[in-house]
């Protein structure tokens, strides 16, 4: 077999993370992280200048000790 080279159209990827669409999936694993966590925690999204994030975070004293002791935002997001 001969070889394959795959060439990527960087401005087309880029598009593709800076787009609504990976934006609402974004939003939408972190929404599932929220209702995981319950109250305290806040979700924020935005675009950067390569791809579009977003964040869980906790809001208040307990949850973000909480957070420092047993990762709870990190173990709601990765399932």
């Amino acid at each position: 077999m001969g070889d394959v080279k795959i060439v990527l159209n960087e401005d087309g990827v880029r598009e593709l993370l800076c787009s609504e669409e990976a934006k609402n999936l974004c939003k939408e694993y972190a929404d599932n992280a929220l209702a995981q966590l319950g109250t305290g925690h806040e979700v924020t999204t935005w675009t950067g200048p390569n791809r579009v994030n977003a964040s869980v975070r906790a809001t208040t004293y307990l949850t973000r000790k909480k957070n420092a002791e047993d990762n709870t935002i990190l173990k709601a997001v990765t399932g």
